[in-house]
C-alpha cells in the first residue's frame, strides 16, 4: 500500500493538474495493491498547494487522475480527505477549543459531502485523515482541553467528533463503499496517548464500520520547532521523527503499534485489516510482519517515492533491482519548506522517479582499470571511485560496508553524478571493507567494485 504522501505539486487552487496526474500514474505503474492519493481538503480554508474535494468543481479533475491511473495499472485507488485548522506565520494557530458546536457540525457535514465527491470521481475508497496535527487527531488527543462533550479527559468525549464523522461518511457513501481511517497509534509527545488508547479507538472505528485502519505516529504541533516568520510545521520535533523515521532509527520502528492495535481488535472479535507503516523497506521485513500477524497490510511511502516499481519488482522476483530509500528525509525537508517533494536519489531535473527506457539489457560496467579507494582521516572514511558505464544512464551507486569481516550491508547511496562518499559513522578501532555497486534506471546492478579495506588508528 502507498499511504497518502504530500507532493506539493498542486496549485493553491486545489485542482488536479498535469504534474499531479503524472506523479500518481508513475506510482500506479509499480502496481501497489492500494494507492492512497494525498490529503484533500474538505473545506475551502487557504493552505498553499493542497488538493481539494470541497466542491463539485473538483470532481472532473480527480476523475481524470483516476482514469489515467486505471489506464496503466490494476491498482486500487483511495483518496484521503482532511480538515485542518488555521495557522499563521506569527506562530498563532487555531485550536479545537476555538470551535463552536456549529463549527463542529459543519466539519461533520464537510466530510460527508467530500466523501460523496470522492466516490463520484471513481475512487475505490475514501480514507479519513485522523492522524498527526490535524483537526480530528486533535480531538482524539490526550491534550484535548475542551471542557464539553467533545473533549476533556474522558476518552468517550475525545472519540465523539471522529465517530460522528465516520458515521456521517458511511451514511453518505453507503454500506457498499470502502472507508479507511489513518490515525496515530501513538502521539509521541509528552502527556499524549499511546497504543492503549489507540486500541480502544480501533474497536470503536471497527464497530462503526471502518473497513481498514492505517496506523501512523506523531507529527504533532505540540513539540514542533518554531522558525520565526514561518508557519509552524508539525514534523520538526521528536514526534515528527517518529512519524517519518530517518536512517538514525531502526527499521519497522512503529510496527509495535499496528501489532498492539491488531491484537486488541482480534481479542474483541473484529477482523478489520490493520496497516503497518514506518520505515518498512525490505520484502523480508514486510513478510515477517505479515507472517507473524503483526499487520494485515504493509504501507510504504518514502520507499515507493524512491522506487515506485518496488511492488512489481518484488512480485516478479527482481528484489535485486530495487532502488533502496536512504531515509535521509530530504523529501520531508522539501515539504517543510513548501517545495515540490522529490527524492534525493533522482537525477537533477527529474520531476518524478525515472522510468527505465526500452532497449537497455546489460547492467552497468566498470572501466577495466577502475578501482575503489578508501582513506580514514579526521574520524571519517572517504571513498572515491571511477564512473561506471551503462547502456543508457547510471542512475546511482550503492555503498556497501562490512565490519570486522562481517556481512556486507547497504549503508547509503550516491547519485549517478557523484563519484565520492564520506562515511561519518566509522569507528577508529574497527576494520572496515567497502564496495560500490552501480545501478541503472531499471535498477540493474553492476558487479561490486572493491573491496577497499581501511582501519583507523587504535583508540
Amino acid at each position: 500500500m502507498l499511504p497518502a504522501m504530500v507532493t506539493r505539486l498542486s496549485g493553491a487552487d486545489g485542482f488536479v493538474n498535469g504534474a499531479i496526474r503524472d506523479r500518481y500514474v508513475r506510482y500506479a505503474r509499480g502496481e501497489p495493491g492500494l494507492m492512497v492519493f494525498e490529503a484533500m481538503g474538505v473545506h475551502a480554508a487557504k493552505s498553499g498547494p493542497l488538493l481539494r474535494a470541497s466542491s463539485d468543481s473538483f470532481v472532473p479533475g480527480l476523475r481524470s487522475a483516476v482514469d489515467a491511473c486505471r489506464s496503466v495499472s490494476p491498482t486500487r485507488l483511495a483518496a484521503q480527505i482532511i480538515h485542518f485548522l488555521k495557522i499563521a506565520r506569527s506562530g498563532w494557530r487555531q485550536r479545537i477549543q476555538d470551535l463552536s458546536p456549529q463549527d463542529i457540525a459543519q466539519i461533520v457535514d464537510d466530510y460527508g459531502e467530500a466523501a460523496v465527491r470522492i466516490r463520484e470521481a471513481g475512487f475505490d475508497a475514501v480514507e479519513l485523515h485522523m492522524a498527526h496535527a490535524y483537526t480530528l487527531s486533535s480531538f482524539l488527543s490526550r491534550r484535548n482541553d475542551r471542557r464539553d462533550e467533545f473533549g476533556g479527559r474522558a476518552l468517550e468525549n475525545r472519540l465523539r467528533v471522529p465517530s460522528m464523522v465516520l458515521q456521517r461518511v458511511r451514511e453518505c457513501v453507503g454500506d457498499d463503499y470502502v472507508i479507511g481511517i489513518r490515525y496515530d497509534g501513538e502521539e509521541a509527545i509528552k502527556d499524549g496517548y499511546s497504543v492503549e488508547d489507540a486500541s480502544m479507538f480501533a474497536t470503536r472505528f471497527a464497530a462503526l464500520g471502518a473497513d481498514y485502519l492505517s496506523i501512523s505516529a506523531g507529527g504533532k504541533f505540540e513539540d514542533a520547532v518554531q522558525t520565526p516568520g514561518e508557519p509552524l510545521y508539525p514534523y520538526t520535533g521528536y514526534s515528527g521523527d517518529r512519524c517519518m523515521p530517518s536512517a538514525a532509527y531502526p527499521d519497522g520502528l512503529n510496527v509495535y503499534l499496528s501489532d498492539g492495535i491488531r491484537q486488541a481488535l482480534r481479542e474483541r472479535g473484529f477482523a478489520t485489516p490493520v496497516v503497518a507503516t514506518g520505515k518498512i523497506r525490505t520484502p523480508e521485513l514486510a513478510h515477517k510482519i505479515l507472517n507473524e500477524g503483526r499487520a494485515d497490510m504493509i504501507g510504504m511511502a518514502r520507499q515507493l517515492l524512491a522506487d515506485p516499481d518496488w511492488p512489481k519488482k518484488i512480485r516478479e522476483g527482481h528484489a535485486d533491482r530495487v532502488v533502496p530509500c536512504v531515509y535521509n528525509n530530504v523529501c520531508k525537508m522539501l515539504d517543510e519548506r513548501f517545495h515540490r517533494v522529490r527524492c534525493t536519489l533522482w537525477r537533477s531535473g527529474d520531476a518524478h522517479a525515472p522510468d527505465a527506457p526500452d532497449g537497455a539489457t546489460e547492467a552497468p560496467r566498470w572501466p577495466q582499470d577502475g578501482a575503489l579507494h578508501a582513506t580514514f582521516a579526521a574520524g571519517r572514511v572517504r571513498l572515491t571511485w571511477p564512473a561506471a558505464h551503462a547502456d543508457h544512464d547510471v542512475y546511482g551507486y550503492l555503498v556497501l560496508r562490512s565490519e570486522n569481516g562481517g556481512a556486507w550491508r547497504h549503508i547509503d547511496s550516491a547519485r549517478g553524478v557523484a563519484l565520492r562518499f564520506t562515511d561519518v559513522n566509522a569507528m577508529s578501532d574497527t576494520a572496515y571493507r567497502y564496495q560500490i555497486v552501480a545501478y541503472d534506471l531499471a535498477g540493474r546492478r553492476s558487479t561490486p567494485l572493491g573491496p577497499a579495506a581501511v582501519k583507523g588508528d587504535p583508540v
